[in-house]
């Protein structure tokens, strides 16, 4: 299974900060992690960046048991 990591609004909305997922793209990750989490959480996938193993990805990228998919929403400041 692939390690799940979440920040900022992402960690928000599901309660925690890492979580095994399985799946082999980053989609089925992500959807794995929206059917566990909710709509909430799906709501900020749909606006956010994602990353495997520190690389920007697309959902149809290939994702390996031990990789790790980063769900980075964007961030304001200034």
């Amino acid at each position: 299974m692939a390690s799940l990591r979440l920040f900022g609004p992402a960690r928000e909305a599901a309660g925690v900060a890492r979580a095994e997922m399985p799946g082999r793209s980053v989609a089925e990750v992500l959807g794995a992690a929206e059917d566990r989490y909710g709509p909430a959480f799906a709501k900020v996938v749909a606006i956010s960046r994602v990353w495997v193993n520190g690389e920007s990805a697309t959902s149809e990228a290939l994702v390996a048991d031990q990789d790790e998919v980063a769900v980075v929403p964007p961030v304001s400041g200034g």
